[in-house]
């Protein structure tokens, strides 16, 4: 997928599996060119999700929420992804 495209499909996932309240999404590949890990054409995100279906759950948890909501991303277009996962009420 283009990289301009990239972005909308993180936001879309994550929006379908997790209902956000608000939803950061950088693209940070820029960052990391000629690093091994960009060499495949995948990137690297910084999402920051506020989201009520966090409550309760630890924060491992919250991140394997948001990686089962990227799912395939991971394998095709994502090759880092730095997770800020909070809910409403931890939000200042």
């Amino acid at each position: 997928m283009p990289r301009e495209e990239r972005v909308g499909a993180i936001r879309a996932a994550i929006e379908a599996a997790l209902a956000p309240a608000a939803l950061e999404i950088e693209d940070e590949s820029h960052r990391h060119a000629g690093h091994a890990g960009a060499r495949d054409g995948r990137g690297h995100f910084r999402v920051d999700v506020v989201s009520a279906a966090f409550a309760g759950l630890n924060p491992i948890a919250r991140h394997r929420a948001v990686y089962a909501a990227v799912g395939g991303l991971m394998e095709t277009d994502i090759h880092a992804l730095s997770i800020r996962a909070r809910t409403p009420d931890e939000v200042v």
